[in-house]
């Protein structure tokens, strides 16, 4: 029977046997739409609120302050429209200030608001590390920036992004902004320039970092459930108490009068659950912290084990700010489909990046805005870990992995030496 290896955690990752069990009567047996005031709707109703109080204590906040979407791209897409609607002004265009490695949900979202003439933008590039500078983002702050967007955890290298850092610098300019002294025109358009928010996307931190609002000093926060091990289809936005929002789905009055629409029971009762399991392990701290350090040195030994066995492969990223779970990989003169799919031949299961943009043959945004060549953004691969991950599916990935990228090579038409490459003819 062939080997079955799942290393794209960073994708999805398996449902936890606590969420499943927990979704199950919400099928059939308590199937009540929770706006109904009867005893049906009253239950499933109950069922959403504990889920809201235990997704509130993931991030430390006011269950209030949660609102449940169908997941992560849901979520951005309310925190950036949701945002722009709420504060922009008659003659006043806004500006958004996010970086060049967001996910698609962010940049795609920024990008068609700035095309359509309803905002400015600006997009921060990284360093060659993967990682924006703080100063870079506080920079760009205009007097009319309302809202900066800086991820979490990069979906396509795993570096961390300084956060917190940003998150108080753009609390000192919020403070410097709000006891400012205006006169003449710039007292008209002092509420206006009052108001700046801070979103962070953090799904890919979820289940390794902390999360914590007032750590990461955000306004808004988005979170995926199965990107923690809650089902497919559910996610939230954290929504800080006074932040201006403006719905972007209207009909009922769902979830605060913020998103309309029934809601998704089954899910959000399952990424509530998905999320008190992982609070549940925060508890046994000890146990924890060995767990994420075993996926850590697993990543390790996939990094030193390639470099050792492969030529002509680089790691995307610095992996001293990197987050324990996902590694990037250049592969020089080899398409990294080529890999994937051979790969997965093998069942070895990887990604060209993110999972939301893999059916693209466009190169990664986020790897050309690192200064990767498009030649070596197409060689890359992404390998995620998860705490189900051993040290014998890491050996054998190590060994195929080597075996399949020289197959490639000898295959090509472009031989390699190093950075070097020499056309051959088909003929020769």
């Amino acid at each position: 029977m062939k080997k079955r290896i799942y290393l794209d955690y960073a994708a999805t990752i398996p449902i936890k046997k606590e969420a499943a069990e927990k979704m199950l009567p919400y099928f059939s047996g308590s199937f009540g739409n929770p706006s109904s005031i009867h005893s049906f709707g009253r239950e499933a109703r109950a069922a959403i609120d504990e889920a809201r109080r235990e997704v509130s204590k993931f991030l430390k906040c006011k269950p209030t302050e949660i609102l449940f979407t169908s997941g992560g791209t849901e979520a951005d897409n309310l925190a950036i429209r949701g945002v722009v609607s709420a504060v922009s002004r008659v003659g006043l265009k806004p500006h958004i200030v996010t970086t060049a490695i967001e996910h698609d949900a962010v940049i795609k979202t920024v990008r068609d608001l700035e095309k359509r003439g309803l905002i400015e933008a600006s997009y921060i590039k990284p360093q060659p590390s993967g990682a924006v500078l703080a100063e870079d983002v506080i920079s760009a702050i205009k007097d009319n920036t309302i809202l900066v967007s800086v991820m979490y955890v990069n979906n396509e290298t795993g570096v961390i992004q300084p956060i917190r850092e940003i998150g108080k610098k753009i609390l000192e300019i919020k403070k410097l902004r709000m006891g400012r002294k205006q006169t003449g025109k710039a007292k008209e358009l002092a509420k206006f320039y009052s108001e700046l928010y801070f979103h962070t996307d953090a799904a890919q931190a979820a289940g390794y970092l902390d999360c914590y609002a007032d750590k990461l000093m955000a306004d808004l926060i988005s979170l995926s459930a199965h990107k923690i091990g809650g089902p497919k289809g559910a996610g939230c936005l954290y929504v800080r108490a006074g932040t201006k929002l403006q719905p972007t789905q209207t009909g009922g009055g769902q979830e605060f009068r913020m998103r309309a629409g029934t809601e998704n029971v089954v899910s959000i009762v399952g990424f509530g659950e998905a999320v008190r399991a992982d609070e549940r392990r925060k508890t046994c701290l000890a146990g924890r912290q060995a767990k994420d350090e075993s996926v850590k040195k697993l990543k390790e030994k996939l990094i030193e084990g390639t470099m050792k066995k492969i030529a002509d492969v680089q790691v995307n990223g610095d992996q001293k700010i990197s987050a324990p779970h996902i590694v990037n990989f250049s592969f020089g003169c080899v398409e990294g489909e080529s890999i994937l799919l051979n790969l997965d031949l093998a069942g070895i299961a990887v990604s060209t990046g993110s999972a939301c943009s893999s059916g693209s043959l466009e190169p990664s945004h986020t790897l050309l805005a690192m200064g990767l060549s498009v030649p070596q953004t197409h060689g890359s691969v992404r390998f995620s870990l998860g705490r189900e991950t051993t040290k014998e599916e890491i050996d054998y990935t190590v060994k195929v992995l080597a075996k399949v990228v020289k197959r490639l090579r000898d295959m090509s038409v472009v031989k390699a030496c190093s950075h070097k490459t020499e056309r051959v003819k088909n003929n020769e």
